[in-house]
């Protein structure tokens, strides 16, 4: 597939994706991309966020793929489980972990537990060894958890401008490869 052919739902995490971060940058370069947009990125409502996450599956025209960051992540796995037939596919960057979700006070409790059903389309799971919002290991449970291909990012911080991330040319290649697949 090429990426042209598919809507592609750019699923930002808490706080949004500032104009600097690699998804507002893809969103920019890429013609079928559009954004997810939330009523609050400050205070996550899960149920909203999956509604937001649901329309904009219901309004795509062409097989949708996600790319989803962080809290986003979540949000994308369980707009999943009532869309998987219309996905054809998701890249799922940074996901934050349980135990730092639930340390989080202006994060919906809802948020939890994370969806480990597994997948009925192709997804990536990406993660980092020194993510402040997940332990090493959760990254690359999750993504055997839900069928997915786990990519290693290394030392890579949570994979967002504060830690180098806004351009992200490894993250491009590895999406433009997954799509390519699909």
């Amino acid at each position: 597939m090429r990426a042209a052919d598919a809507d592609i739902l750019v699923i930002p995490g808490y706080l949004g994706s500032e104009p600097d971060h690699w998804q507002s940058r893809w969103e920019q370069k890429l013609s079928t991309a559009r954004r997810v947009e939330q009523r609050d990125w400050a205070s996550p409502n899960r149920a909203e966020w999956v509604e937001a996450i649901s329309r904009d599956i219901r309004l795509a025209k062409r097989p949708v793929v996600l790319v989803a960051h962080s809290l986003g992540v979540i949000a994308a796995l369980y707009a999943a489980q009532q869309f998987g037939e219309k996905i054809a596919g998701a890249f799922l960057v940074a996901p934050p972990s349980e135990a730092v979700l639930r340390e989080m006070p202006t994060i919906d409790s809802a948020f939890l537990p994370i969806p480990r059903a597994r997948l009925p389309f192709p997804a990536i799971v990406v993660g980092s060894n020194d993510d402040p919002y997940s332990d090493a290991s959760f990254a690359q449970n999750l993504a055997q958890d839900i069928g997915a291909r786990f990519i290693d990012a290394g030392a890579a911080g949570h994979i967002n401008v504060d830690s180098g991330h806004g351009p992200w040319p490894e993250g491009s290649l590895a999406f433009a490869h997954f799509v390519a697949k699909l």
